[in-house]
């Protein structure tokens, strides 16, 4: 029989400022393999093509629009570090993975038995956060709680309908997810982190009083997880890093190198910013 991933431990990262798409993507992929800088560099890119596409070409007339849109800021990458779905499209297919919504024709088995898939996105406004099967049983990698929250097979199922029903938008994703995470906890590219066993996890979660989780908050009610000089560091990073144009996508050896794996040691519990 194959392995657990990673050791059999659980890759979580806890919410700083607003990069839950970089949590995100990190906990589908179960390793630090993404900066809010290198998802920067992706939203860049997409923005150059997307305005190169609407650029007028010399002697067509009829473009319309394409003025507004050059005058506009980026579409795919806000100051704060909020991102859009294609810039974690672009993220996972660094990784041959594919993003589908839930509700279009090809994901209709995940509809029927969402069990028999390996991940979700989830997203709400300017929030994202996935659920995912490691090791054969379910986790809520909500950025928003301090640790992964298991669910159970019955559960995931009306979970992902409670949060259909609330308005959610939900992404089915599918490939050959990675089972060992390359990068040790030093050299991550981001400091959000922690691994841990999933009975640390549960001991976490029971010291935090919860039960099974309810959609996740919006995050108009959780922006306080920085102090104002931090986020205004975190602006200025982001806007520097979109200045670098032409921004080029990231290759996988760029955001990912392979490292001897010093995942599997348990780390200490991490308090929610």
């Amino acid at each position: 029989m194959e392995g657990a991933s990673n050791g059999g431990m659980l890759y979580h990262e806890v919410q700083e400022s607003k990069l839950c798409a970089v949590h995100c993507v990190n906990t589908v992929l179960q390793g630090p393999f993404f900066s809010e800088f290198d998802l920067a560099a992706l939203a860049s890119d997409l923005d150059r093509r997307e305005r190169q596409m609407m650029m007028p070409v010399p002697g067509v007339g009829g473009v319309g629009g394409g003025g507004d849109f050059l005058s506009q800021e980026s579409h795919n990458v806000s100051l704060d570090g909020d991102f859009s779905i294609q810039v974690l499209e672009k993220a996972l297919e660094v990784w041959d993975l594919q993003v589908i919504p839930l509700n279009s024709p090809v994901a209709e088995p995940a509809q029927i038995d969402p069990e028999l898939e390996n991940a979700f996105i989830c997203h709400l406004q300017d929030h994202w956060f996935c659920i995912r099967k490691v090791n054969g049983e379910w986790y809520n990698f909500d950025s928003l709680y301090a640790a992964p929250q298991y669910l159970s097979k019955f559960y995931l199922s009306a979970y992902l309908d409670s949060l259909k029903s609330s308005g959610w938008s939900i992404f089915l994703v599918r490939g050959n997810f990675p089972r060992e995470c390359p990068i040790s906890s030093s050299e991550a590219p981001s400091g959000y982190g922690q691994w841990l066993s999933p009975e640390d996890a549960e001991r976490i979660i029971k010291s935090c009083n919860t039960t099974q989780p309810p959609p996740p908050p919006q995050r108009s009610q959780t922006d306080h997880t920085l102090s104002d000089m931090e986020a205004e560091e975190l602006e200025a990073a982001i806007a520097a890093s979109l200045m670098d144009t032409p921004a080029a996508t990231p290759q996988v050896s760029e955001v990912a190198t392979p490292q001897a794996s010093e995942a599997a040691t348990t780390q200490a519990e991490k308090e929610t910013r």
